[in-house]
């Protein structure tokens, strides 16, 4: 399989600062977006630190070094247990920066990250940052949301469309970093040609409805173009938080005869 991934990171129109990072590699097949909060700036300081510490977690694996985190699901796939070690490891690190530093006292962030290993896909998550997959003609979130409102609709207290409007919208119940330690949601699929992923921060899921992103997505089937249109999106509807988005699309693997074409076209130039 081939993987075709593109990403953007946006302030929106009310913040003064972006505390949303990102970060994808084709080559690697891994995708993480981290939407962070806190005072006095503290909240983009534990999203980057979240993105660095997992980047450079599975840097150090292609380098012989093996580090694990927490708990091993004998019921998940190594690389997926790769994946919620590498948060345990950053919510560590997070945690540690906070006690080291007054300004950055009650920092955290959430994450959405997923590794694609072959024609697999693993997915670990904490907060409300979000993880969709789209195939055959339909849209599925692969993520629940780590938050008060999502507990209440999960309970049918109140509707998806009293959560989207409530004031307590924004409450965590899980994060990165406000703990010595935490529970990471790991799960794991196939995926086929022609899927699509979408990760993204709740600046888009909470200015695009679910219907939107999923057209948009699925029409353009070109992930740079449906990043950057998903972002307007979010701002025309009123960007009151942070955007970030990630797209990638599940591409058929090019074999030896396009690459002998291209060769040959190489030539001719």
């Amino acid at each position: 399989m081939g993987l075709v991934i593109s990403g953007n990171t946006d302030l929106g129109r009310v913040r003064q600062n972006n505390e949303d990072n990102l970060y994808f590699s084709e080559s690697d097949g891994l995708l993480l977006v981290a939407d962070g909060m806190g005072g006095h700036a503290s909240g983009e300081v534990a999203s980057k630190i979240a993105v660095d510490i997992m980047r450079d977690y599975f840097n150090g694996i292609k380098e012989g070094r093996q580090l694990q985190v927490g708990t091993y699901r004998e019921d998940f796939s190594e690389p997926t247990n790769r994946l919620g070690s590498a948060i345990r490891l950053a919510n560590q690190a997070i945690y540690e920066a906070a006690k080291g530093n007054p300004l950055w006292h009650g920092m955290g962030t959430t994450i959405a990250a997923t590794l694609i290993t072959g024609n697999r896909l693993s997915i670990a998550h904490v907060g409300d940052s979000r993880v969709y997959l789209i195939r055959a003609g339909s849209m599925e979130q692969l993520t629940d949301d780590h938050s008060f409102v999502s507990e209440q609709v999960k309970r049918e207290i109140i509707s998806k469309e009293q959560a989207r409007e409530s004031e307590m919208k924004n409450v965590l119940t899980r994060a990165l970093g406000v703990g010595t330690e935490v529970e990471v949601d790991l799960d794991e699929l196939s995926l086929l040609e022609g899927d699509s992923l979408v990760l993204c921060s709740d600046g888009l899921t909470g200015m695009v409805e679910d219907d939107e992103i999923f057209a948009i997505v699925n029409t353009l089937h070109d992930p740079a173009a449906a990043c950057e249109d998903l972002i307007n999106r979010a701002n025309q509807n009123g960007g009151r938080d942070n955007v970030t988005v990630i797209v990638a699309e599940i591409t058929k693997k090019k074999g030896w005869l396009h690459r002998l074409l291209n060769f040959k076209e190489w030539f001719r130039r």
